[in-house]
């Protein structure tokens, strides 16, 4: 990380990369003052509810900012990370990106080229097992709201991540490959508590959905939980 940040936001998607980054970023000393998520107009975030990640902000005092992109996306982007910076002080990205994907670079880091507003990557270049120790080594609770086939059936949605969690996966990685940390899109997590939270949720129930190859859950309640 370079200068720390007095204005930081956190790229938010509400699952766990991006939220032990935000730790990771507030114990190295940026100050964290926001969550933003830039959502397509069109569209539903199946793997990520928005009214969830207002839940997760409540829980951490923080105003959550949901941006609107649109195509042409990277025009889009540019536009919304420079009024981050010029219209709210944000100096600063946190974003949960391990590694480049498929080959491709950062594309929050090139979109914020020449806007003043710095990225930083708390977990870039991490060991992936190393980051599911560091979760539950700092009381992190997440689980799993969308898995795909062939990798993983529907009976894992909702199930948290434990050690036991993490042997399955690294046993299936031996069998079909899968990613222990989902980085190729074999599954998508909610935190649903934090050392950031000042209390827990808890989802009362959900519906489990599947579409083509895709299956998420579908929330109907979600409840505070003292800590």
């Amino acid at each position: 990380m370079s200068c720390l940040s007095k204005n930081a936001a956190v790229l938010w998607t509400g699952g766990k990369d991006c939220a032990l980054a935000h730790y990771e970023a507030v114990l190295a000393g940026h100050r964290v003052t926001c969550l933003v998520t830039f959502a397509p107009e069109s569209g539903e975030f199946l793997s990520h509810p928005l009214d969830f990640m207002g839940y997760q902000a409540e829980a951490m005092g923080l105003p959550h900012r949901v941006i609107p992109v649109v195509e042409p996306f990277r025009d889009s982007y540019v536009n919304a990370i420079r009024a981050l910076g010029a219209e709210h002080g944000v100096d600063a990205l946190i974003t949960g990106d391990i590694a480049e994907v498929d080959g491709y670079p950062n594309w929050i880091r090139e979109c914020s080229e020449g806007s003043g507003v710095q990225v930083l990557t708390p977990l870039w270049g991490a060991d992936r097992l190393d980051l599911l120790h560091r979760l539950l080594d700092r009381k992190f609770r997440v689980v799993m709201s969308c898995v795909k086939s062939p990798w993983l059936t529907h009976e894992w949605l909702g199930r948290e991540i434990t050690a036991e969690t993490m042997n399955e996966l690294q046993a299936l990685n031996r069998v079909n490959g899968v990613d222990p940390c989902g980085e190729n899109g074999e599954f998508h997590t909610l935190v649903i508590d934090s050392p950031l939270f000042r209390h827990a949720l808890q989802i009362d129930s959900f519906t489990p959905e599947s579409r083509d190859s895709m299956h998420t859950m579908r929330i109907h309640g979600v409840a505070h939980q003292d800590k």
